[in-house]
């Protein structure tokens, strides 16, 4: 009996190396992206300044910001921040984690609009009505977990932190906390 135990323990020990080396990669790859998004926010600078530019992939001729670095710049002062609001988002374990959607979707739209106006697709509209139908679904979801949270605080004997671990959202794979929400 007690080999039976032994095998099943070093069989769990080999579990656990495996996902904890597989975490400390995770957390290493993440870790370098946002050490180094000072230089990938520079990288606009490798952009020429010319209104076409030319590849042997692409030709591209920004129209509305009349060069090509310019329109760069622009762009990675909104993806920079969108590509570390994902990081946030899908590395975050508080409850609260949901209303980093509403900075994501607008950083989302920003860009789709830097890149019509220089594409010219279709006219620009308020912002806010793209943001409403994300918000009115983040706002009475969050409110609601809040409420819930201190309807136990009052009910029970648990301290605040006791709760958010209860609510907290415990780490899992990439896919399926992308199924969670679909």
């Amino acid at each position: 009996m007690k080999e039976v135990k032994l095998k099943f323990q070093d069989k769990d020990k080999d579990l656990n190396n495996i996902v904890a080396k597989k975490q400390l990669f995770i957390g290493t790859i993440i870790a370098i992206i946002i050490s180094l998004t000072p230089y990938f926010f520079n990288l606009y600078e490798s952009v020429p300044d010319t209104k076409v530019w030319d590849t042997f992939l692409f030709s591209y001729d920004s129209k509305y910001y009349e060069s090509i670095s310019t329109l760069a710049w622009t762009l990675m002062n909104k993806l920079i921040p969108l590509m570390l609001l994902f990081i946030w988002f899908f590395t975050c374990r508080h409850w609260w984690y949901h209303t980093l959607l509403v900075p994501i979707a607008m950083y989302i739209y920003q860009v789709i609009i830097i890149l019509n106006d220089d594409l010219s697709f279709t006219d620009n509209t308020n912002q806010i009505f793209y943001l409403l139908p994300i918000m009115a679904i983040i706002v009475p979801s969050i409110y609601l977990i809040r409420a819930q949270m201190f309807d136990k605080l009052n009910t029970a004997n648990k301290s605040l932190e006791e709760l958010e671990q209860e609510f907290m959202i415990k780490p899992t794979t990439f896919w399926e906390k992308i199924k969670q929400y679909f």
